[in-house]
């Protein structure tokens, strides 16, 4: 659970850096009020933990995974 968590935050995050790199146009900052707003700081604080959390994707093996996958499936 917290894997696909942190993988959609992480997604949310690249979106969020594509719209910025592409249009100079921060989404996060847009709906929340700015970035400085604690709403605002709070996603980007989040968006940051998941990428961590998912560095440890890249270093489990991958029956580890797949396991986990199924017991989340049923």
């Amino acid at each position: 659970m917290i894997d696909k968590l942190s993988l959609i935050l992480v997604v949310i995050g690249a979106l969020n850096w594509g719209s910025i790199g592409l249009f100079q146009f921060d989404i996060v900052a847009w709906i929340f009020g700015g970035q400085d707003a604690l709403v605002s700081r709070i996603i980007y604080t989040l968006v940051a933990l998941a990428g961590v959390w998912c560095i440890s994707l890249l270093f489990r093996e991958r029956e580890q995974v797949e396991l986990g996958m199924e017991n989340t499936a049923g």
